[in-house]
């Protein structure tokens, strides 16, 4: 897998969405800083019979964002399954560009939509512990209900590339655990899989951590030079889990070299790094 690649970070004359090819049936795709924040990545893979595009990222207009006629120049007219790493706004916005693309189905953002397309087990008020194939043609993933971060998040496994595509549950980041019993179940899960299963990459979708170790960006930054790489090991997803337990109790923000762990922000928490992003967008302040 092709992952030596310098990722778009919010500096002058960058694209809006940079296209890295791990190899010629997957894809990995980031939105500009300077479009949002956020930044997220999203990953295309591709099968015989259709192909699986996971999350659309920030930005809803395709003249701000041209996701769907990426997509369209790299897949042509190949049947399409529209899915999300969870339902939070910067995964979801560009739906609606695939809403008229012929042979597309676009998965709910909801819990109960989540569970009945990829045929997950009844559960009360979340995803279920267990995990369901997903066929693509010729490329069974391997789909984990994963809440915690979001009661109808995902992380997929790809056989393929033997990545495992973790959403906003695991990055080289902010992890926020919204449901903390749920987030320690899901990184037991994780953890237990990637010991069952041959993982290259643990790959998130964000980078929000410096080189130097513990050092996230600020929030709201649109410009991040010397990042660190969003490839992360299986070594680090139990390192995650190993911080979240010791850190379990405890409410409020946990640094770590690779990470940083939110123990259940409270809202009002939440309302201040919305906030605090906003101004950072509308100065262009970049960050030292």
């Amino acid at each position: 897998m092709n992952l030596d690649v310098t990722w778009i970070h919010g500096a002058l004359g960058e694209p809006a969405l940079q296209v890295h090819p791990a190899d010629d049936r997957t894809y990995i795709l980031r939105q500009n800083k300077a479009v949002t924040y956020e930044a997220p990545f999203l990953y295309l893979l591709v099968g015989d019979d259709r192909a699986l595009l996971l999350d659309t990222g920030a930005t809803a207009e395709p003249e701000q964002f041209p996701l769907r006629a990426t997509v369209d120049e790299l897949i042509g007219d190949l049947p399409l399954v529209v899915a999300h790493s969870h339902g939070h706004g910067d995964h979801v916005a560009a739906d609606g560009q695939f809403a008229d693309r012929p042979h597309t189905t676009i998965v709910g953002r909801d819990l109960e939509e989540v569970r009945a397309f990829f045929g997950f087990g009844p559960a009360p008020d979340r995803l279920p512990d267990e995990t369901v194939p997903f066929e693509l043609g010729g490329r069974t993933l391997s789909i984990i209900g994963s809440p915690g971060h979001h009661k109808a998040a995902i992380t997929i496994y790809d056989p393929r590339t033997r990545f495992l595509l973790t959403g906003d549950t695991v990055l080289p980041g902010r992890l926020y655990a919204f449901d903390y019993p749920m987030f320690l179940a899901t990184l037991d899960r994780l953890v237990a899989f990637a010991e069952e299963h041959e993982i290259s990459y643990v790959l998130g979708c964000h980078v929000e951590m410096r080189r130097r170790p513990g050092r996230d960006f600020p929030i709201g930054a649109t410009y991040q030079p010397d990042e660190r790489p969003l490839e992360m090991t299986v070594e680090q997803l139990r390192h995650v889990r190993k911080a979240a337990y010791e850190v379990a109790g405890r409410r409020g923000v946990h640094r770590f070299d690779d990470f940083v762990v939110y123990n259940e922000p409270r809202q009002r928490d939440l309302l201040w790094l919305v906030g605090k992003g906003r101004l950072h967008k509308l100065i262009g302040r970049r960050p030292r």
